[in-house]
């Protein structure tokens, strides 16, 4: 079987793309004067970059399976279009029906074959798998921040607070949010 658009470009774009494959962390010392080779903050400076390359392959990554879903979406629309163009697929009795009653017949012309049926139900459950694992990704997120949250509210079961200050901000901030409001309605 032929490589498909999404693996071609996945093979060229994405594999020779991780930082690591281009340069190590000492192939990436000798790149700053002799000096800075052994700073401290090489390693994280490499780390930082390593995030960042990181961060364009997960777009890249992207931007290949929404391509890949749009190619999908005009192969299905190319298919319809030619389908439709198609009149091969007669049923002698509805043409019979047809012919004797004309458009009063209640004989209906068929939407679909079984030909354009299939890419149009591949692509719905393709449509709906990838919903499904947005809605997965993003429940897994609000999940972390609810975690998250928590965590940092934990304290405050035994009176701590992580930032000391923050009993301050909130009354500035009540504060400040009140004058807001009290110029609002004076305006």
């Amino acid at each position: 079987m032929a490589p498909s658009e999404s693996s071609i470009l996945q093979h060229y774009l994405l594999l020779p793309s991780p930082l690591t494959s281009i340069t190590t962390l000492e192939q990436f010392r000798t790149l700053f004067p002799r000096q800075w080779h052994s700073h401290p903050q090489m390693p994280r400076l490499f780390r930082d970059l390593q995030a960042q390359r990181n961060l364009v392959v997960d777009t890249v990554t992207e931007n290949i399976a929404l391509e890949a879903r749009r190619g999908q979406v005009m192969r299905r629309e190319v298919l319809k279009a030619r389908l439709e163009g198609e009149t091969e697929d007669f049923d002698a009795e509805v043409e019979i029906e047809r012919a004797l009653f004309g458009n009063k017949s209640s004989a209906k012309s068929a939407k679909h074959s079984l030909r354009s049926i299939l890419p149009e139900l591949e692509g719905a459950a393709q449509a709906m798998e990838d919903e499904i694992q947005k809605l997965q990704d993003e429940e897994e997120q609000l999940i972390a921040s609810i975690s998250q949250t928590v965590d940092n509210l934990g304290g405050l079961r035994y009176g701590e607070l992580a930032n000391p200050q923050l009993r301050d901000q909130c009354l500035d901030s009540l504060t400040s949010l009140q004058d807001a409001c009290a110029n609002k309605t004076k305006t």
